[in-house]
């Protein structure tokens, strides 16, 4: 995501989890081999004139291009982290969540085809301004609410493969 032309200050988010480090492997119960749940997420502090962030979870192995794993947008500028098993609703907790490339609302959890590991790409987003998207909202549009919010941004990957 690129910042808008306005904001030229570079702030990098360190996200983590202790569910898996970056790099290694996501635990099967976040995926759909398992449970399916969202895997619990944490961040660093951001940079002044947060009012909200994003989360994006995707993978960029899939065989038909980028697949889209979770949109989430509305976490409190307060919040640090998002708890294990965010609700797959379209609002919860005052977050609001879009479709997934599964045609889901919330999160979907990694399913790859069997072959080498994948790459699931777990993006945070810290933003000026609340998102004005409908809860449901696509990857398209989700990206571009982004784009006109962008303050900063850091990312954690997790592994997994069957």
């Amino acid at each position: 995501m690129q910042p808008r032309e306005a904001s030229q200050t570079k702030h990098y988010l360190k996200v983590s989890s202790p569910a898996f480090k970056d790099g290694g492997t996501i635990p099967k119960t976040y995926t759909a081999d398992g449970e399916d749940t969202s895997p619990p997420l944490s961040w660093t502090e951001p940079p002044p004139g947060t009012v909200s962030f994003a989360v994006l979870c995707e993978d960029p192995d899939a065989p038909s291009g980028t697949f889209v794993h979770w949109l989430l947008w509305d976490v409190r500028a307060e919040e640090r982290n998002l708890e294990e098993a965010v609700p797959p609703t379209a609002d919860a907790f005052w977050r609001r969540q879009g479709e997934n490339h599964f045609g889901r609302t919330g999160y979907g959890g990694p399913k790859p085809p069997p072959g080498p590991p994948h790459r699931y790409m777990f993006h945070v987003y810290a933003l000026d301004d609340r998102l004005n998207l409908r809860s449901g909202a696509t990857r398209e549009d989700f990206d571009q609410a982004v784009r006109e919010h962008y303050l900063a941004e850091g990312e954690i990957v997790g592994m997994y493969g069957r």
